[in-house]
């Protein structure tokens, strides 16, 4: 009797837990994260599908802009979190300020370069309006108050593949704020 009234309680929450999801994401409980990839700086893709199950920190770049010394804090995130099995990707992209207008080798120059990073970086992508890359746009829909307003706006992406937080640009890598988002992502599941 008691295994049943937990199996039950049990069923009731991931119900309720899947349902409050899917009007949080606007009904696109179906699609997670892990359904999009973005071609890679390198020439590859960066297929969100190889990290399910894992956490994603999926942050917006660009080389001439005052939030560029990010790069460093967040190659510290990953450096910090990655064996434990945070990822994160930065997605260059030209949408504020035209502040990443240089092709892969400049973009390279600034990241692998000046600022040594080692996680994953995309080729150049738009994240905002109408032709933005896949993956924004579901972000836009799961989350439209909290869509990028300027270069390093940061989506974490939950074990489950689903946006678990949302960090504007000001909001620097080493806050404790992320470093708690993401030890609560990796702890969960």
């Amino acid at each position: 009797m008691l295994n049943r009234r937990i199996l039950l309680t049990t069923a009731l929450f991931a119900a309720a837990t899947s349902a409050t999801r899917a009007r949080a994401d606007g009904g696109m409980s179906r699609v997670s994260a892990y359904a999009f990839s973005f071609p890679a700086l390198s020439g590859d893709d960066i297929r969100l599908a190889a990290f399910t199950g894992k956490p994603l920190l999926v942050v917006n770049t660009a080389s001439l802009c005052g939030y560029t010394p990010q790069y460093a804090g967040l190659q510290e995130l990953w450096s910090e979190f990655r064996e434990r099995g945070l990822t994160v990707i930065g997605v260059p992209s030209n949408d504020f300020g035209g502040q990443e207008p240089g092709g892969a080798n400049e973009i390279s120059e600034t990241a692998h370069h000046q600022y040594g990073v080692t996680f994953p970086v995309a080729a150049k992508a738009v994240v905002v309006g109408a032709k933005a890359h896949p993956f924004y746009k579901w972000a836009a829909e799961a989350r439209p108050k909290e869509v990028p307003r300027w270069n390093f706006h940061k989506y974490l992406i939950g074990r489950d593949g689903y946006i678990a937080d949302v960090f504007p640009s000001a909001v620097e890598p080493a806050d404790t704020r992320i470093k708690t988002a993401i030890a609560r992502a990796l702890a969960d599941g």
